[in-house]
Protein backbone atom coordinates (compact mmCIF):
# COMPACT_ATOMS: atom_id res chain seq x y z
CA UNK A 1 0.00 0.00 0.00
CA UNK A 2 1.11 3.48 -0.23
CA UNK A 3 0.95 6.10 1.98
CA UNK A 4 -0.51 9.68 2.33
CA UNK A 5 2.67 11.54 2.93
CA UNK A 6 0.77 15.04 2.51
CA UNK A 7 -1.32 13.84 5.81
CA UNK A 8 2.05 13.21 7.21
CA UNK A 9 3.38 16.19 6.06
CA UNK A 10 0.65 18.69 7.88
CA UNK A 11 1.79 17.78 11.25
CA UNK A 12 5.56 18.48 10.52
CA UNK A 13 7.48 16.36 13.23
CA UNK A 14 4.51 15.18 15.18
CA UNK A 15 3.07 13.06 12.28
CA UNK A 16 6.81 11.24 12.53
CA UNK A 17 4.75 9.58 16.29
CA UNK A 18 2.42 8.12 13.78
CA UNK A 19 4.25 7.27 10.54
CA UNK A 20 5.04 3.44 10.40
CA UNK A 21 1.04 5.68 -0.38
CA UNK A 22 0.26 11.99 -44.33
CA UNK A 23 1.95 13.64 -46.06
CA UNK A 24 5.69 14.54 -47.17
CA UNK A 25 5.73 18.02 -46.15
CA UNK A 26 5.08 16.99 -42.51
CA UNK A 27 8.10 16.09 -40.07
CA UNK A 28 8.21 14.37 -37.05
CA UNK A 29 9.37 15.27 -34.03
CA UNK A 30 13.36 14.45 -34.21
CA UNK A 31 14.34 11.74 -32.14
CA UNK A 32 18.10 11.33 -32.93
CA UNK A 33 18.61 13.95 -29.98
CA UNK A 34 15.76 13.69 -27.82
CA UNK A 35 17.51 12.54 -24.92
CA UNK A 36 19.49 16.31 -24.85
CA UNK A 37 16.30 18.02 -24.82
CA UNK A 38 16.22 20.56 -22.06
CA UNK A 39 14.89 19.91 -18.55
CA UNK A 40 11.85 22.07 -17.37
CA UNK A 41 12.78 23.83 -14.65
CA UNK A 42 9.66 25.68 -13.48
CA UNK A 43 6.41 23.98 -12.18
CA UNK A 44 3.35 23.55 -14.36
CA UNK A 45 0.96 26.38 -14.79
CA UNK A 46 -2.33 25.57 -14.30
CA UNK A 47 -3.32 25.04 -17.71
CA UNK A 48 -0.18 23.02 -18.85
CA UNK A 49 -1.13 20.90 -15.59
CA UNK A 50 -4.72 20.38 -16.86
CA UNK A 51 -3.22 19.24 -20.86
CA UNK A 52 0.14 18.17 -20.15
CA UNK A 53 -0.27 14.73 -21.39
CA UNK A 54 -1.18 16.36 -25.26
CA UNK A 55 2.42 18.94 -25.09
CA UNK A 56 5.30 17.80 -26.82
CA UNK A 57 8.46 17.50 -25.36
CA UNK A 58 10.49 19.48 -28.17
CA UNK A 59 8.31 22.34 -27.97
CA UNK A 60 6.61 22.62 -24.47
CA UNK A 61 9.67 20.31 -22.66
CA UNK A 62 6.98 18.52 -21.16
CA UNK A 63 6.56 14.73 -21.81
CA UNK A 64 3.60 14.72 -23.25
CA UNK A 65 2.01 12.89 -26.38
CA UNK A 66 2.02 15.98 -28.74
CA UNK A 67 -2.21 15.25 -29.43
CA UNK A 68 -2.33 19.33 -29.82
CA UNK A 69 0.54 19.20 -32.25
CA UNK A 70 -1.26 16.51 -34.46
CA UNK A 71 -4.07 18.37 -34.37
CA UNK A 72 -2.53 21.57 -35.43
CA UNK A 73 -0.52 20.02 -38.06
CA UNK A 74 -2.05 17.21 -39.06
CA UNK A 75 -5.85 16.53 -38.36
CA UNK A 76 -6.75 20.23 -38.85
CA UNK A 77 -10.25 19.68 -41.05
CA UNK A 78 -9.89 16.44 -42.26
CA UNK A 79 -12.82 14.56 -41.23
CA UNK A 80 -12.36 11.14 -40.08
CA UNK A 81 -14.28 7.88 -39.45
CA UNK A 82 -16.09 7.48 -36.49
CA UNK A 83 -14.96 4.70 -34.14
CA UNK A 84 -16.13 2.89 -31.30
CA UNK A 85 -14.39 2.75 -28.27
CA UNK A 86 -15.28 -0.04 -25.44
CA UNK A 87 -14.17 1.32 -21.61
CA UNK A 88 -14.65 -1.90 -19.57
CA UNK A 89 -14.60 -0.32 -16.31
CA UNK A 90 -16.16 0.94 -13.36
CA UNK A 91 -20.04 2.86 -14.58
CA UNK A 92 -19.85 5.45 -16.68
CA UNK A 93 -21.78 8.71 -16.05
CA UNK A 94 -23.53 9.17 -19.82
CA UNK A 95 -24.88 12.51 -18.91
CA UNK A 96 -21.90 14.73 -17.97
CA UNK A 97 -21.48 17.51 -19.43
CA UNK A 98 -18.67 16.62 -21.20
CA UNK A 99 -19.41 13.30 -22.35
CA UNK A 100 -22.63 12.45 -23.15
CA UNK A 101 -22.48 13.68 -26.49
CA UNK A 102 -19.74 11.16 -27.28
CA UNK A 103 -21.65 8.09 -25.53
CA UNK A 104 -22.17 5.23 -27.85
CA UNK A 105 -25.83 4.36 -28.65
CA UNK A 106 -27.01 0.77 -29.96
CA UNK A 107 -29.45 1.74 -32.79
CA UNK A 108 -30.75 -1.96 -32.85
CA UNK A 109 -32.20 -1.94 -29.48
CA UNK A 110 -35.36 0.08 -28.49
CA UNK A 111 -34.72 1.43 -24.77
CA UNK A 112 -36.44 0.11 -21.85
CA UNK A 113 -38.95 -2.46 -23.57
CA UNK A 114 -37.36 -5.64 -21.64
CA UNK A 115 -36.92 -7.28 -25.11
CA UNK A 116 -33.58 -8.73 -26.75
CA UNK A 117 -34.60 -6.24 -29.69
CA UNK A 118 -31.04 -7.28 -31.80
CA UNK A 119 -30.80 -10.74 -30.51
CA UNK A 120 -27.17 -10.47 -29.47
CA UNK A 121 -28.10 -11.82 -25.63
CA UNK A 122 -28.54 -8.64 -23.68
CA UNK A 123 -31.61 -6.94 -22.74
CA UNK A 124 -32.06 -3.26 -23.25
CA UNK A 125 -28.33 -2.93 -23.87
CA UNK A 126 -28.94 0.81 -25.27
CA UNK A 127 -25.08 2.25 -24.56
CA UNK A 128 -23.22 -0.87 -23.29
CA UNK A 129 -23.61 -3.70 -20.81
CA UNK A 130 -23.61 -3.78 -16.81
CA UNK A 131 -22.06 -7.19 -15.74
CA UNK A 132 -22.07 -5.84 -12.62
CA UNK A 133 -25.74 -5.78 -11.80
CA UNK A 134 -26.40 -3.41 -8.28
CA UNK A 135 -22.97 -4.44 -7.18
CA UNK A 136 -19.80 -2.86 -6.39
CA UNK A 137 -17.92 -3.46 -3.58
CA UNK A 138 -16.05 -6.47 -4.00
CA UNK A 139 -13.39 -8.52 -2.41
CA UNK A 140 -9.51 -9.16 -3.84
CA UNK A 141 -9.38 -12.17 -5.86
CA UNK A 142 -6.46 -13.78 -3.45
CA UNK A 143 -9.08 -13.22 -0.49
CA UNK A 144 -11.76 -14.89 -2.73
CA UNK A 145 -8.93 -17.90 -2.94
CA UNK A 146 -8.44 -17.90 0.59
CA UNK A 147 -12.38 -17.47 1.66
CA UNK A 148 -12.67 -20.63 -0.95
CA UNK A 149 -10.84 -22.92 0.98
CA UNK A 150 -9.53 -24.56 -1.79
CA UNK A 151 -5.97 -26.21 -0.47
CA UNK A 152 -4.92 -27.84 -3.85
CA UNK A 153 -4.90 -24.49 -5.55
CA UNK A 154 -0.89 -24.18 -5.63
CA UNK A 155 -1.18 -20.27 -4.17
CA UNK A 156 -3.44 -21.19 -1.65
CA UNK A 157 -0.58 -20.48 0.97
CA UNK A 158 0.73 -17.61 -0.93
CA UNK A 159 -3.20 -15.92 -1.13
CA UNK A 160 -3.49 -16.69 2.84
CA UNK A 161 -0.31 -14.82 3.14
CA UNK A 162 -0.66 -11.95 1.36
CA UNK A 163 -4.13 -11.58 2.62
CA UNK A 164 -2.56 -11.85 6.61
CA UNK A 165 -0.03 -9.29 5.79
CA UNK A 166 -2.39 -6.63 3.73
CA UNK A 167 -4.74 -7.01 6.55
CA UNK A 168 -2.59 -6.22 9.53
CA UNK A 169 -0.75 -3.85 7.26
CA UNK A 170 -4.54 -1.61 6.36
CA UNK A 171 -5.22 -2.02 9.97
CA UNK A 172 -2.55 -0.49 11.18
CA UNK A 173 -2.79 2.57 8.76
CA UNK A 174 -6.50 2.79 10.04
CA UNK A 175 -5.27 2.87 13.63
CA UNK A 176 -2.31 5.51 12.93
CA UNK A 177 -4.46 7.76 10.44
CA UNK A 178 -7.10 7.92 13.30
CA UNK A 179 -4.86 9.30 15.68
CA UNK A 180 -3.42 11.95 13.39
CA UNK A 181 -7.02 12.65 12.95
CA UNK A 182 -7.39 13.38 16.88
CA UNK A 183 -4.29 14.97 16.69
CA UNK A 184 -5.92 17.52 14.19
CA UNK A 185 -9.05 17.62 15.63
CA UNK A 186 -7.69 18.47 19.21
CA UNK A 187 -5.65 20.95 17.88
CA UNK A 188 -8.32 22.77 15.81
CA UNK A 189 -11.04 23.18 19.03
CA UNK A 190 -7.59 24.42 21.50
CA UNK A 191 -7.41 26.41 19.24
CA UNK A 192 -10.43 27.66 18.76
CA UNK A 193 -11.39 27.77 22.76
CA UNK A 194 -8.24 29.79 23.60
CA UNK A 195 -9.12 32.70 20.36
CA UNK A 196 -13.43 32.19 21.32
CA UNK A 197 -14.11 31.39 17.69
CA UNK A 198 -14.43 28.65 15.59
CA UNK A 199 -13.73 30.51 12.43
CA UNK A 200 -9.90 32.19 12.93
CA UNK A 201 -7.37 32.94 10.73
CA UNK A 202 -3.50 31.77 10.46
CA UNK A 203 -2.60 35.54 11.39
CA UNK A 204 -4.50 34.93 14.44
CA UNK A 205 -3.08 31.60 15.77
CA UNK A 206 0.79 33.22 14.62
CA UNK A 207 0.16 36.23 16.90
CA UNK A 208 -0.80 33.99 20.05
CA UNK A 209 1.67 33.76 22.94
CA UNK A 210 1.66 31.60 25.49
CA UNK A 211 3.83 29.20 27.74
CA UNK A 212 0.97 26.53 27.92
CA UNK A 213 2.38 23.33 26.16
CA UNK A 214 -0.39 22.03 24.53
CA UNK A 215 -1.33 25.08 22.46
CA UNK A 216 1.73 26.04 21.50
CA UNK A 217 1.80 22.38 19.56
CA UNK A 218 -1.30 23.01 18.73
CA UNK A 219 -0.13 26.08 17.05
CA UNK A 220 2.61 24.55 15.60
CA UNK A 221 0.24 22.51 14.01
CA UNK A 222 -1.91 24.42 12.75
CA UNK A 223 1.78 25.93 11.20
CA UNK A 224 2.52 23.05 9.50
CA UNK A 225 -0.76 22.69 7.67
CA UNK A 226 -0.81 26.17 6.52
CA UNK A 227 2.47 25.95 4.94
CA UNK A 228 1.06 22.33 3.07
CA UNK A 229 -1.19 24.85 1.35
CA UNK A 230 -4.44 23.34 3.83
CA UNK A 231 -6.41 24.43 6.53
CA UNK A 232 -7.77 22.31 9.94
CA UNK A 233 -11.01 21.36 7.74
CA UNK A 234 -8.92 20.33 4.47
CA UNK A 235 -6.93 18.47 6.39
CA UNK A 236 -9.23 16.72 8.28
CA UNK A 237 -11.57 15.93 4.94
CA UNK A 238 -8.72 14.68 2.82
CA UNK A 239 -7.80 12.12 6.61
CA UNK A 240 -11.56 11.05 6.84
CA UNK A 241 -11.10 10.36 3.40
CA UNK A 242 -8.11 8.17 3.70
CA UNK A 243 -9.65 6.44 6.73
CA UNK A 244 -12.75 5.60 4.16
CA UNK A 245 -10.44 4.13 1.82
CA UNK A 246 -8.83 2.19 4.47
CA UNK A 247 -12.28 0.96 5.95
CA UNK A 248 -13.04 -0.11 2.09
CA UNK A 249 -11.18 -1.85 1.57
CA UNK A 250 -10.71 -3.48 5.47
CA UNK A 251 -14.70 -4.38 5.45
CA UNK A 252 -14.80 -5.30 1.51
CA UNK A 253 -11.69 -6.34 -0.32
CA UNK A 254 -9.58 -8.13 2.83
CA UNK A 255 -12.52 -9.46 4.56
CA UNK A 256 -12.84 -12.92 3.76
CA UNK A 257 -16.25 -13.35 4.72
CA UNK A 258 -17.59 -10.46 2.39
CA UNK A 259 -19.57 -11.26 -0.74
CA UNK A 260 -20.60 -8.57 -3.11
CA UNK A 261 -21.85 -10.22 -6.04
CA UNK A 262 -25.64 -9.99 -6.68
CA UNK A 263 -25.92 -11.42 -10.45
CA UNK A 264 -26.89 -14.40 -9.11
CA UNK A 265 -24.81 -16.28 -11.98
CA UNK A 266 -22.43 -18.87 -11.80
CA UNK A 267 -19.18 -17.29 -11.79
CA UNK A 268 -16.88 -20.58 -12.85
CA UNK A 269 -19.10 -20.89 -15.63
CA UNK A 270 -18.29 -19.16 -18.51
CA UNK A 271 -21.66 -20.31 -20.50
CA UNK A 272 -23.81 -18.84 -17.86
CA UNK A 273 -24.66 -15.18 -19.71
CA UNK A 274 -27.28 -12.55 -20.03
CA UNK A 275 -27.12 -11.29 -16.38
CA UNK A 276 -26.54 -8.08 -15.09
CA UNK A 277 -28.23 -5.14 -16.89
CA UNK A 278 -28.62 -2.11 -19.38
CA UNK A 279 -27.51 0.53 -16.76
CA UNK A 280 -23.97 1.49 -17.26
CA UNK A 281 -24.22 4.11 -14.47
CA UNK A 282 -22.13 4.72 -11.55
CA UNK A 283 -24.33 3.59 -8.44
CA UNK A 284 -22.61 6.26 -6.41
CA UNK A 285 -20.61 9.10 -7.00
CA UNK A 286 -17.53 7.59 -5.44
CA UNK A 287 -17.46 5.20 -8.11
CA UNK A 288 -16.06 7.47 -10.77
CA UNK A 289 -12.81 5.67 -12.13
CA UNK A 290 -14.27 4.93 -15.42
CA UNK A 291 -16.10 8.39 -15.94
CA UNK A 292 -12.22 9.58 -15.51
CA UNK A 293 -10.92 6.99 -17.85
CA UNK A 294 -13.70 7.93 -20.54
CA UNK A 295 -13.08 11.44 -20.82
CA UNK A 296 -9.21 11.17 -21.16
CA UNK A 297 -10.34 8.92 -24.30
CA UNK A 298 -13.31 10.90 -25.85
CA UNK A 299 -14.55 14.37 -23.55
CA UNK A 300 -15.36 16.58 -26.01
CA UNK A 301 -13.02 18.95 -27.36
CA UNK A 302 -12.66 22.32 -27.70
CA UNK A 303 -16.21 22.80 -25.91
CA UNK A 304 -15.21 25.24 -23.73
CA UNK A 305 -16.01 22.68 -20.95
CA UNK A 306 -13.32 21.25 -18.28
CA UNK A 307 -11.36 18.49 -20.34
CA UNK A 308 -10.64 17.80 -24.17
CA UNK A 309 -10.08 13.97 -24.87
CA UNK A 310 -7.32 12.52 -27.27
CA UNK A 311 -9.99 11.97 -29.65
CA UNK A 312 -12.59 13.82 -31.52
CA UNK A 313 -14.07 11.66 -33.78
CA UNK A 314 -15.54 8.62 -31.07
CA UNK A 315 -18.24 6.72 -29.28
CA UNK A 316 -17.96 5.22 -25.85
CA UNK A 317 -19.05 2.19 -25.46
CA UNK A 318 -19.59 1.89 -21.87
CA UNK A 319 -18.85 -2.10 -20.24
CA UNK A 320 -19.75 -2.18 -16.61
CA UNK A 321 -17.23 -5.05 -15.18
CA UNK A 322 -14.52 -3.65 -12.83
CA UNK A 323 -16.18 -3.15 -9.19
CA UNK A 324 -13.91 -1.81 -6.22
CA UNK A 325 -12.09 -4.53 -5.40
CA UNK A 326 -10.79 -7.25 -8.22
CA UNK A 327 -12.69 -8.08 -11.30
CA UNK A 328 -13.87 -11.72 -12.21
CA UNK A 329 -12.48 -13.34 -14.76
CA UNK A 330 -16.10 -14.44 -16.34
CA UNK A 331 -16.95 -10.50 -16.21
CA UNK A 332 -13.77 -9.43 -18.43
CA UNK A 333 -13.75 -12.28 -20.68
CA UNK A 334 -17.77 -12.00 -21.75
CA UNK A 335 -17.01 -7.78 -21.45
CA UNK A 336 -14.43 -7.76 -24.20
CA UNK A 337 -16.06 -10.60 -26.14
CA UNK A 338 -19.38 -7.99 -26.05
CA UNK A 339 -17.24 -5.40 -27.24
CA UNK A 340 -16.09 -6.65 -29.87
CA UNK A 341 -19.47 -8.45 -31.36
CA UNK A 342 -21.21 -5.33 -30.78
CA UNK A 343 -18.80 -3.08 -33.29
CA UNK A 344 -15.86 -1.52 -30.77
CA UNK A 345 -12.76 -1.16 -32.95
CA UNK A 346 -10.56 -0.29 -29.42
CA UNK A 347 -10.82 -1.55 -25.97
CA UNK A 348 -9.71 -0.19 -23.08
CA UNK A 349 -9.22 -1.76 -19.54
CA UNK A 350 -7.81 -0.30 -17.23
CA UNK A 351 -7.82 -2.82 -14.44
CA UNK A 352 -5.30 -5.71 -13.29
CA UNK A 353 -4.44 -8.26 -10.45
CA UNK A 354 -1.92 -10.68 -8.87
CA UNK A 355 -4.46 -13.92 -9.08
CA UNK A 356 -6.80 -15.10 -11.88
CA UNK A 357 -8.33 -18.06 -11.72
CA UNK A 358 -9.90 -18.20 -15.24
CA UNK A 359 -6.71 -16.29 -16.79
CA UNK A 360 -7.26 -18.25 -20.06
CA UNK A 361 -10.87 -17.70 -20.43
CA UNK A 362 -9.25 -13.86 -20.56
CA UNK A 363 -6.74 -14.75 -23.09
CA UNK A 364 -8.77 -15.92 -25.06
CA UNK A 365 -11.07 -13.12 -25.40
CA UNK A 366 -8.24 -11.06 -25.65
CA UNK A 367 -7.13 -13.37 -28.67
CA UNK A 368 -10.95 -12.97 -29.88
CA UNK A 369 -10.23 -9.34 -29.97
CA UNK A 370 -7.48 -9.71 -31.88
CA UNK A 371 -8.73 -12.16 -34.97
CA UNK A 372 -11.48 -9.86 -35.14
CA UNK A 373 -9.56 -6.77 -35.95
CA UNK A 374 -9.80 -4.93 -32.66
CA UNK A 375 -6.98 -3.24 -30.41
CA UNK A 376 -7.21 -3.86 -26.63
CA UNK A 377 -5.07 -1.60 -24.54
CA UNK A 378 -4.29 -2.07 -20.93
CA UNK A 379 -3.04 -1.05 -18.35
CA UNK A 380 0.64 -2.22 -16.70
CA UNK A 381 -0.78 -1.84 -12.91
CA UNK A 382 0.62 -0.15 -10.25
CA UNK A 383 2.50 -1.64 -7.50
CA UNK A 384 5.80 -0.61 -8.88
CA UNK A 385 6.92 -4.41 -9.91
CA UNK A 386 8.98 -6.01 -12.61
CA UNK A 387 5.51 -8.10 -14.52
CA UNK A 388 8.00 -9.93 -16.37
CA UNK A 389 8.80 -11.75 -13.07
CA UNK A 390 5.36 -11.16 -10.96
CA UNK A 391 2.42 -11.99 -12.02
CA UNK A 392 -0.17 -9.43 -13.09
CA UNK A 393 -3.29 -10.13 -15.17
CA UNK A 394 -4.94 -9.90 -18.05
CA UNK A 395 -1.92 -11.02 -20.10
CA UNK A 396 -1.60 -11.89 -23.86
CA UNK A 397 0.42 -14.86 -23.54
CA UNK A 398 1.55 -17.71 -21.96
CA UNK A 399 5.31 -17.65 -21.33
CA UNK A 400 6.30 -15.07 -23.22
CA UNK A 401 4.50 -16.51 -26.76
CA UNK A 402 1.98 -13.68 -27.19
CA UNK A 403 -1.70 -15.06 -28.57
CA UNK A 404 -2.54 -11.67 -30.07
CA UNK A 405 -1.22 -9.10 -32.14
CA UNK A 406 -3.17 -6.27 -31.18
CA UNK A 407 -2.87 -6.28 -27.34
CA UNK A 408 -0.95 -3.01 -26.20
CA UNK A 409 0.12 -2.82 -22.47
CA UNK A 410 0.67 0.57 -20.85
CA UNK A 411 3.23 1.83 -18.54
CA UNK A 412 2.83 5.17 -16.69
CA UNK A 413 4.76 8.77 -16.67
CA UNK A 414 5.23 11.71 -15.18
CA UNK A 415 5.41 15.13 -16.37
CA UNK A 416 8.85 15.54 -15.26
CA UNK A 417 11.37 14.77 -18.18
CA UNK A 418 14.51 13.52 -17.06
CA UNK A 419 15.37 10.84 -14.34
CA UNK A 420 11.95 10.84 -12.36
CA UNK A 421 10.19 10.81 -16.02
CA UNK A 422 8.59 7.33 -15.23
CA UNK A 423 5.47 7.38 -12.38
CA UNK A 424 6.71 5.65 -9.17
CA UNK A 425 3.83 3.45 -8.76
CA UNK A 426 3.97 2.00 -12.18
CA UNK A 427 4.72 -1.10 -13.27
CA UNK A 428 7.32 -2.17 -16.25
CA UNK A 429 9.16 -4.73 -17.61
CA UNK A 430 11.49 -5.59 -20.87
CA UNK A 431 9.21 -8.34 -22.21
CA UNK A 432 5.59 -7.70 -20.99
CA UNK A 433 5.17 -3.66 -20.73
CA UNK A 434 5.04 -2.14 -24.41
CA UNK A 435 4.93 1.32 -24.06
CA UNK A 436 4.99 4.47 -21.39
CA UNK A 437 2.63 7.19 -21.70
CA UNK A 438 1.12 10.02 -19.21
CA UNK A 439 -0.52 9.15 -16.34
CA UNK A 440 0.70 10.67 -13.08
CA UNK A 441 -1.80 14.00 -12.40
CA UNK A 442 -4.41 13.48 -14.94
CA UNK A 443 -7.34 16.16 -15.39
CA UNK A 444 -10.37 14.28 -16.50
CA UNK A 445 -14.08 14.45 -15.93
CA UNK A 446 -15.77 13.25 -13.15
CA UNK A 447 -19.15 11.55 -12.06
CA UNK A 448 -21.98 14.95 -11.49
CA UNK A 449 -20.21 17.00 -14.24
CA UNK A 450 -17.19 17.34 -11.79
CA UNK A 451 -13.49 17.06 -12.86
CA UNK A 452 -10.37 15.77 -11.04
CA UNK A 453 -6.92 14.91 -11.96
CA UNK A 454 -5.88 11.51 -10.82
CA UNK A 455 -2.92 9.31 -11.10
CA UNK A 456 -2.19 5.52 -12.32
CA UNK A 457 -1.33 3.43 -15.40
CA UNK A 458 -5.02 3.85 -15.30
CA UNK A 459 -4.91 7.19 -17.04
CA UNK A 460 -1.83 6.08 -19.28
CA UNK A 461 -3.64 3.35 -20.82
CA UNK A 462 -6.95 5.38 -21.98
CA UNK A 463 -4.35 8.03 -23.01
CA UNK A 464 -3.14 5.27 -25.27
CA UNK A 465 -6.62 4.06 -26.72
CA UNK A 466 -6.97 7.67 -27.44
CA UNK A 467 -4.25 7.63 -30.20
CA UNK A 468 -5.61 4.51 -31.29
CA UNK A 469 -8.39 5.82 -32.21
CA UNK A 470 -7.29 8.82 -33.52
CA UNK A 471 -5.24 6.38 -35.66
CA UNK A 472 -8.34 4.17 -36.82
CA UNK A 473 -10.42 7.38 -37.92
CA UNK A 474 -8.04 8.83 -40.12
CA UNK A 475 -6.75 5.55 -41.53
CA UNK A 476 -9.38 3.39 -41.29
CA UNK A 477 -7.54 0.68 -43.43
CA UNK A 478 -5.25 0.20 -41.20
CA UNK A 479 -5.51 -3.22 -39.41
CA UNK A 480 -5.13 -3.66 -35.15
CA UNK A 481 -1.73 -5.39 -35.83
CA UNK A 482 -0.95 -2.00 -38.18
CA UNK A 483 -2.44 0.24 -35.52
CA UNK A 484 -0.12 -1.33 -32.78
CA UNK A 485 2.78 -1.25 -35.10
CA UNK A 486 2.23 1.80 -35.65
CA UNK A 487 1.52 3.21 -31.87
CA UNK A 488 4.93 1.45 -30.69
CA UNK A 489 7.32 1.92 -33.33
CA UNK A 490 6.64 5.12 -33.93
CA UNK A 491 6.80 6.71 -30.20
CA UNK A 492 10.17 8.51 -29.22
CA UNK A 493 12.87 6.25 -27.41
CA UNK A 494 14.61 7.28 -24.88
CA UNK A 495 18.01 5.76 -23.72
CA UNK A 496 18.67 7.49 -20.70
CA UNK A 497 18.67 6.02 -16.90
CA UNK A 498 15.64 6.76 -15.11
CA UNK A 499 14.26 6.29 -11.41
CA UNK A 500 11.89 3.03 -11.04
CA UNK A 501 9.15 2.45 -8.46
CA UNK A 502 10.12 5.64 -6.98
CA UNK A 503 13.12 4.39 -5.41
CA UNK A 504 15.87 6.58 -5.80
CA UNK A 505 18.71 3.52 -5.11
CA UNK A 506 16.53 1.64 -8.08
CA UNK A 507 18.16 2.85 -11.59
CA UNK A 508 17.33 1.41 -14.69
CA UNK A 509 17.73 2.51 -18.76
CA UNK A 510 14.58 3.49 -19.58
CA UNK A 511 15.09 1.01 -22.62
CA UNK A 512 14.88 -1.83 -20.28
CA UNK A 513 11.87 -1.06 -18.78
CA UNK A 514 9.56 -1.63 -21.62
CA UNK A 515 9.79 -3.87 -24.95
CA UNK A 516 10.04 -0.28 -27.28
CA UNK A 517 11.83 1.79 -24.73
CA UNK A 518 9.62 4.48 -26.34
CA UNK A 519 6.56 7.15 -25.10
CA UNK A 520 3.99 7.55 -27.09
CA UNK A 521 3.50 10.33 -29.49
CA UNK A 522 0.40 11.18 -31.26
CA UNK A 523 1.79 13.45 -34.08
CA UNK A 524 4.37 10.58 -34.92
CA UNK A 525 1.67 7.98 -35.12
CA UNK A 526 -0.24 9.63 -37.84
CA UNK A 527 2.45 10.49 -40.19
CA UNK A 528 3.56 6.88 -40.00
CA UNK A 529 -0.08 5.97 -40.46
CA UNK A 530 0.19 8.08 -43.27
CA UNK A 531 2.94 6.58 -45.12
CA UNK A 532 1.50 2.54 -44.63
Amino acid sequence: MKFNYRVIAYLGFAGTLFLGCSTGKILSTPIENIDSAPLKVTELTEAEAKHWGHLDLVKDTIPGMSVDKAYDEIIKNKKGKKVIVAVIDSGIDIDHEDLRNVIWTNEDEIPNNGIDDDKNGYIDDVHGWNFLGDGYDEQLEYVRLVASGDTSNPRYDEAIALQKEEYDTYMGAKTRYEQILNVIKNADELLAAHLGKKDYSIEEVKAIKTEDESLNQAIQIAQNINANGGTFEEASAEISGQLESFNERLNYNLNPDFSGRTTNDDINDLSDIGYGNGNVKPVKKSESHGTHVAGIIAAERNNGLGANGVANNVEIMSIRAVPNGDEYDKDVALAIRYAVDNGAKVINGSFGKSFSPHADWVRDAIKYASDNDVVFVHAAGNSSENIDVEPNFPDDNVDFVEVSNSYIRVGSLTSKYGSKIVSGFSNYGKQNVDVFAPGSAIYSTFPENDYKSISGTSMASPAVAGVAALVRSYYPKLTAAQVKQVILESGLPLTTKVVVGGDASNVKPFLDLSKTGKIVNAYNALIMASKL
